[in-house]
């Protein structure tokens, strides 16, 4: 692969759904912060001229999001459609002239993974594949031996530094607050392994249903959907050793490396769920054994991970939209005050979204008054900043720019699946739960060993920042928390 930006992007499935609600709208503050000024060629099987996907990318513009008009204007100037089915070769060679001098360009695959084959068989004898880069849409397989395939299917074509295997959790600002918070401060080291640390729990909560997913949904369910790839990769920053160096290597490595050290699932590890009502959700098998929530229980077979659980749980139709971290101290080893044992040892908390970003201390402090007893409080300090750049919009212009570093690597998506083989082959037992709730009663034995599992802090707010408080840190406050 030639170094160097990309000099053209070219979309194929131009006319579905997952370009229509994030890519067009990325692509239109990409313009606008002057981060694209390349062909945009959207390749689909439409019939549509450039004027007919230039209507097209309006109106999906002006549904989600809003028009900016005057990046609309510069982005309706780079659009081209070229039309054409994936199997015809003659697409190709439609593409091929519309690429034009163009000599490095990026292909996103926003199409269904059983379509990459002949997509990249079609590029490859076009010669569109030479010095391009390519962008896959997850899911990355359904299994290990998917996965395997997949790669396989991708790297007859394309060498891996030009493989950008995107998943769009990891271009959350959210989700790397979390890794920078980790290794650009020294506060956490000392105490960040098993030594200190009891447990780990990761919590991703939806209010909402499957929506209009039916049919989407009942191919993956949650661990597919959600569990396999998004927590597994805030597992990983969270449990990687510190990179040695600054590239993009040095952190896949770090991650990859916590992958093939997670001992594969159990059974008796994981507990799904589906909520009452799923059956009757448009496009869902009135039989379904499809589960909307999972609670799992993984465990790293490493010097500093040795005995310390991470507890992951993520469902639908949930007590609340949240996604956080919470990561549970050891109690102090000895008892010098007076007073009962609390229920609960300090903690480190992560707030991950959907709308802020927030860090919280749990710590005992002394109550007011004579005796010297104890309270449980929280400091914390949440960013109230927003600077509108969506996880798209950051991934796509990092896989322009040949940036590898938050995009997964093949020999870690093929770790990654072989955690979850075991338990994909069998029909493990599945629990109704009612909407609303924290799913099922069953999955509580997950986190029996740790204490229990613990809801995020639905309490919790973002105020303004006061006079003597300084707005680039953020604001911050002691908060009750509920032991």
């Amino acid at each position: 692969m030639m170094p160097g930006a990309s000099d053209a992007l070219v979309l194929f499935g131009a006319s579905g759904d997952l370009a229509r609600r994030m890519l067009y709208p990325a692509l239109q503050k990409m313009v606008a912060r002057s981060r694209l000024d390349v062909p945009v060629i959207g390749v689909a099987r439409s019939g549509w001229s450039d004027e007919q996907l230039r209507a097209h990318v309006r109106d999906s513009l002006a549904a989600h999001g809003g028009i900016d008009e005057a990046a609309w204007r510069k982005l309706a100037g780079l659009l081209r459609s070229v039309d054409g089915d994936y199997r015809d070769p003659a697409t190709y060679e439609r593409l091929r002239l519309a690429l034009g001098s163009a000599r490095r360009p990026l292909h996103y695959l926003a199409i269904p993974p059983g379509m990459f084959p002949l997509v990249i068989d079609g590029l490859a004898k076009t010669g569109c594949a030479r010095h391009a880069r390519v962008v896959a849409e997850k899911p990355f397989g359904r299994d290990l031996a998917s996965a395997q395939a997949l790669n396989d299917t991708l790297r007859r074509v394309f060498s891996e530094n030009a493989i950008f295997r995107i998943d769009h959790y990891l271009g959350k600002e959210t989700v790397l607050n979390l890794a920078y918070f980790r290794f650009a401060n020294s506060i956490l080291e000392p105490i960040w392994n098993r030594n200190y640390i009891n447990s780990v729990q990761i919590t991703m909560a939806e209010q909402f249903g499957i929506g209009s997913r039916g049919k989407l949904y009942e191919e993956l369910g949650a661990v597919r959907d959600v569990v396999q790839n998004h927590m597994l990769q805030v597992l990983g920053m969270l449990a990687m050793e510190p990179p040695v160096g600054e590239g993009s290597a040095a952190q896949r490595d770090e991650k990859a490396k916590v992958f093939r050290a997670i001992r594969p699932l159990a059974p008796g590890d994981l507990v799904r769920g589906q909520y009452a009502g799923y059956r009757e959700e448009r496009d869902v098998d009135p039989q379904s054994r499809i589960e909307t929530y999972a609670a799992l229980r993984l465990h790293i077979d490493s010097w500093r991970w040795e005995g310390v659980p991470f507890l992951i749980r993520a469902g639908k139709c949930l007590a609340a939209t949240a996604t956080e971290v919470l990561v549970e101290l050891r109690r102090p080893p000895q008892k010098v005050f007076a007073e009962a044992r609390p229920a609960r040892s300090n903690h480190v908390r992560f707030r991950l979204g959907p709308d802020r970003i927030a860090i919280g201390l749990g710590v005992r402090t002394k109550k007011p008054g004579p005796a010297l007893v104890g309270e449980d409080v929280e400091l914390y300090v949440c960013d109230e900043k927003q600077d509108g750049m969506s996880a798209y919009e950051r991934l796509i212009g990092e896989a322009m720019q040949g940036d590898t570093t938050q995009f997964a690597r093949s020999d870690a998506v093929e770790a990654a699946w072989r955690i979850f083989d075991p338990v994909l082959r069998e029909d493990t037992p599945l629990y109704e739960y009612a909407p609303g709730s924290w799913g099922p009663a069953e999955a509580d034995a997950i986190a029996a060993g740790s204490g229990g599992w613990r809801a995020p802090n639905l309490d919790e707010v973002c105020p303004p920042p006061q006079a003597d408080q300084v707005r680039t840190t953020g604001s911050s406050r002691a908060a009750d928390r509920t032991a």
